[in-house]
């Protein structure tokens, strides 16, 4: 790891031949490499070459200390961070519109991972930069101008303690916590990276892409990797997806006891035995993921199984593949198809062709080329400080191309790029800021160009300004935050037998796209591990409910784990894995298996279907048997038995019959204003009007008896007078209730979405039920009564006594009606129109048949009975 902290120093313009820079014998701190190139503006570096003590699955204790093992590696492929560094400082160099009649230098040290030899060399920088100016004398007082360092977090914040107290500019290459490298709490501190949180956002995008919801995490056993747990388990939770297990990794290399290490393996064994948590999101920097390379094949082996095969790895950005001699690079096939988060990179030709002309004995004041060429290519040059496996001398001719990604790769890596960039951010700040400061001299009428009197704070102005558009032709910019506005790439690891990859570009995370634009993945492009058989793995705790089912939590596991329960009738769900189960809209219903909805069937009783018909043609049938008998009355009016009973009542009862058997087709069919309008009210007045018929009719034939004997003064109530008052009387109270019924709420056409599951009923809302049933009431008093005083009068000495008829008639109709109000109930859509259809034939045909079938029968057929000494004989 390669932990680059770049120091601009003022130095006046000169020519100065510098030989290879080789710390002074009394120099403290120990730094056994570093790499210096001249400039005007020297641009120094803290380098983490990362001296690794790591164990391998195999191992022999060390000597001189019996509690671990001191296994010293270099991480090789960090070297690219220098490398990107010096690169672009010549490329600035060479282009006489930046900085011109002035050369950029370099100068890097190695930082160890510590945050005691961090202090202390940037420290050395600041205070002590002049030892670092070898083979001149010049008197002239260098000033520190700006800081580009720091991939790991740590060392990246413990270089910003000392910097932003001095407001000097801190460009980092790593991507960290934002609310760590706010503006606030660090002023002078710039990031080429952009924030964490487009990263948080990625992974949970990612996740949900692929419907993995039971994940694992391992990070980082530190700072950031306690941040980055703290941020993105509530992430997880708030968009459904469980952590299966949560381990924390060492970060750097130490000195490791066997117990430590037996114990670091079983736990990964033990996490790793969940065959449910494919997808393992793994969050650290490189050391992180050798710790896991490692202790992966040592708990295969000590286990005795293979649990690193069937996972998904998803890592951050700010990790990357790569080895160091002592770790044995077939370990990293168990990344296989990984998906990798990787700071947004462009290619660049010119880099390719700068590392091709990359010799060990040809670069100047390199202290690390030699070791870098060492642990790359296995080989030594003489006197040789480690001792490899492969014990042959280099030469020189070896060639960067020809090694494995893992160790090195030529194509720009991300945090390189970002390095690249920073290089240019600064050498554009300093050009507008030179460019600025020569305006206003020349201004004031001064010639100096120097950059002696420029303080540290003034480039934050333009630093903060800065835009550029770099080789790669992409704009390089800051936020008001000091972030740089750019995405991440997702990229695939095709890891090939021979420990080479590929990393194949599979999507992007770009915060500046269009809204929902903002995450890209193509998913026919991933290679993923031979046992998935080029099929998205599944990674969940629980099998998915199928659509028709919900989601049934688990007593005692988290909510990823849940068993599935078949939705509660009248209910569907539409999607797998559906939590709650809701009810399809009014005009819907579910199917047979509860997974969407049909649309309902309007229904009324219609004029076509049977029942229709059949109530049709009775109710015709009747009303024309209705108008024969009224014809018969009409045409016998003069005969005694018509006019025993006064015939006007008599037709006015025959008449509302007739109507109440017509009105039986206001019921058929849709509803429809008028209809609805109508029939209930027509229904309540021609009922009671017939109703009120029979009462007038019976208690005539009670005066009638009365007023026979000798005596009696009640013959003077016998007449039209009294009967046509009781139905006239009776009729308008029914009239009245109906008037105000019609007033204040009227039936309207309404559809009924409830009742049945699969049928909306069209039907007329009653508007007021209680208006409803009191017209109901109304003419069941009116039916009681009639029914109660013929009951009364049905053994009067009468030969043509109507009491008994009408006794029968009243029988039958409360029954009807009584029996009605149940039934009606009790019946749901057309079928409720159907009962007071029914009702409303069948009491009227009882009323007709009971009252009138004897007469039609006597007129008809024993005319010899239709005479007046019939009607006044007196029954014996």
């Amino acid at each position: 790891m390669v932990v680059l902290v770049v120091f601009l120093l003022l130095l006046p313009h000169m020519v100065c031949k510098v030989d290879t820079l080789k710390c002074p014998a009394n120099e403290p701190l120990p730094v056994p490499h570093e790499w210096y190139e001249p400039g005007d503006l020297l641009i120094g570096a803290i380098s983490s070459q990362i001296i690794f003590f790591f164990p391998e699955v195999s191992f022999e204790q060390h000597p001189s200390n019996d509690l671990g093992f001191d296994l010293p590696s270099v991480v090789t492929k960090s070297y690219q961070h220098a490398l990107a560094l010096a690169f672009a400082v010549n490329e600035v160099n060479k282009n006489p519109k930046i900085l011109p009649n002035v050369t950029l230098g370099f100068h890097i040290c190695d930082s160890y991972y510590d945050a005691k030899m961090t202090y202390r060399t940037t420290l050395d920088q600041l205070f002590n930069s002049h030892r670092f100016i070898p083979n001149y004398k010049c008197g002239t007082q260098k000033k520190l101008i700006a800081v580009i360092g720091g991939m790991s977090s740590d060392i990246s914040f413990h270089m910003a303690d000392i910097l932003t107290l001095y407001k000097i500019p801190q460009l980092t290459f790593g991507s960290f916590a934002p609310e760590e490298s706010s503006t606030k709490n660090f002023p002078s501190f710039y990031r080429m990276v952009p924030s964490e949180t487009h990263q948080y956002s990625g992974i949970i995008q990612l996740l949900q892409h692929f419907g993995w919801t039971w994940v694992g995490l391992l990070a980082a056993a530190d700072d950031s990797g306690d941040h980055f747990l703290q941020n993105l388990e509530p992430l997880l939770s708030q968009h459904g997806i469980c952590s299966a297990f949560t381990e924390r990794l060492q970060k750097q290399g130490r000195f490791i006891s066997l117990d430590i290490l037996s114990d670091m393996a079983s736990n990964i064994y033990h996490s790793f035995m969940d065959r449910k948590a494919r997808a393992i999101i793994i969050y650290g920097e490189s050391m992180t993921l050798l710790w896991l390379s490692t202790l992966v094949p040592i708990a295969d082996l000590e286990y005795g199984g293979n649990i690193s095969v069937g996972k998904v790895w998803i890592t951050t950005a700010q990790i990357d593949f790569s080895v160091t001699g002592f770790i044995t690079r077939r370990n990293f096939q168990i990344f296989q198809g990984a998906i990798s988060f990787a700071i947004h990179a462009s290619g660049h030709l010119g880099f390719q062709a700068y590392l091709h002309n990359i010799k060990p004995y040809q670069t100047r004041g390199d202290g690390f080329l030699q070791g870098f060429w060492e642990q790359a290519f296995g080989c030594t040059f003489s006197n040789p400080s480690i001792t490899l496996e492969v014990d042959r001398p280099c030469i020189g001719q070896e060639r960067l191309e020809s090694l494995p990604g893992p160790v090195f790769e030529m194509d720009m890596t991300g945090h390189s790029y970002s390095v690249y960039n920073a290089v240019y951010a600064v050498a554009h700040a300093l050009h507008s800021m030179n460019s600025s400061t020569l305006k206003d001299r020349v201004m004031v009428g001064r010639k100096r160009s120097e950059f002696q009197d420029l303080q540290p704070w003034q480039l934050h102005q333009f630093l903060q300004g800065t835009s550029f558009n770099n080789a790669a032709a992409e704009t390089v910019t800051f936020n008001n935050k000091g972030e740089m506005l750019t995405g991440f790439d997702l990229t695939n690891m095709v890891i090939f037998p021979n420990t080479s990859f590929l990393r194949v570009m599979v999507g992007q995370v770009n915060p500046n796209a269009f809204e929902g634009k903002e995450f890209a993945i193509n998913e026919s492009s991933i290679v993923w591990s031979r046992i998935f058989n080029q099929v998205p793995p599944v990674s969940v705790c629980s099998d998915s409910c199928r659509p028709g089912y919900q989601k049934k939590k688990k007593e005692g596991e988290k909510f990823c784990c849940y068993n599935c329960a078949q939705c509660a009738e009248g209910k569907i769900s539409h999607r797998k894995d559906m939590d709650d189960c809701f009810r399809c809209p009014e005009n819907e219903y579910p199917n047979k298996d509860q997974e969407r909805c049909l649309p309902k069937i309007i229904n009324f009783l219609s004029f076509e279907e049977p029942l229709g018909i059949s109530f049709a043609m009775v109710a015709a049938f009747l009303a024309v048997v209705t108008a024969l008998v009224l014809a018969i009355f009409i045409r016998h009016k003069d005969s005694p038995i018509v006019k025993a009973n006064n015939r006007d009542v008599t037709y006015t009862l025959l008449i509302s019959l007739l109507l109440c058997f017509l009105c039986s087709f206001l019921f058929l069919g849709q509803p429809s204003k008028a209809t609805c309008f109508l029939r209930q009210s027509a229904f309540g007045t021609i009922f009671s009007v017939a109703v009120s018929c029979v009462l007038a009719k019976t208690v005539t034939v009670i005066l009638a008896f009365m007023a026979t004997k000798p005596g009696s003064n009640m013959r003077k109530w016998v007449g039209r007078r009294l009967t046509n008052s009781i139905v006239i009387s009776c009729s308008l109270i029914q009239a009245g209730i109906c008037v105000v019924w019609l007033a204040i709420s009227p039936p309207f056409p309404d559809f009924d979405m409830v009742s049945l599951t699969k049928i909306i009923v069209a039907k007329c809302n009653e508007g007021s039920v209680t208006m409803f049933y009191l017209v109901l009431s109304y003419i069941g008093l009116l039916a009681i009564i009639s029914f109660t005083v013929a009951f009364l009068a049905r053994k009067l000495p009468d030969t043509f006594n109507e009491a008994k008829f009408i006794t029968f008639s009243m029988l039958v109709f409360c029954s009807v009606w009584l029996s009605f109000v149940p039934t009606y109930l009790s019946t749901k859509g057309k079928y409720m129109v159907a009962v007071e259809i029914f009702s409303i034939l069948a009491s009227s045909a009882g009323l007709l048949g009971c009252i009138f079938s004897p007469k039609c029968y006597i007129i008809l057929l024993r005319p010899d009975m239709n005479s007046r000494e019939q009607l006044i004989k007196r029954k014996i």
